[in-house]
């Protein structure tokens, strides 16, 4: 709902195959607005996926709730966030992030 007046269209069902695994999901498409070109420029400077210096402000409980659903996994009975694209530096802000701010028990 709240990402509704960004959207082109309406979410739709995706399924493909991963490592032998049909997978399944749900995507939608954004408009081309500025506001979104401008979240853009903070997580990919110079073309490169970056935790933002500023992802204190940025995360937060929806923006979790997005990084998690989306990158996100449950194992023995917590949640994994996928963060191999990123530096170790990147994921060192992001965890001090999670802690201070939200009070997670989390590692690298």
């Amino acid at each position: 709902m709240h990402l509704a007046p960004l959207c082109s269209n309406y979410p739709y069902f995706v399924s493909g195959k991963r490592k032998g695994t049909n997978t399944f999901g749900l995507a939608f498409d954004t408009r081309v607005l500025p506001c979104i070109t401008e979240l853009h420029k903070f997580f990919y400077p110079n073309n490169v996926k970056v935790i933002p210096k500023n992802i204190y402000d940025l995360l937060t409980p929806i923006a979790l709730a997005h990084l998690i659903a989306g990158d996100g996994s449950h194992v023995n009975g917590g949640v994994v966030i996928c963060t191999d694209s990123f530096s170790i530096q990147d994921v060192v802000l992001l965890v001090n992030v999670l802690i201070i701010r939200y009070d997670l028990n989390c590692k690298v």
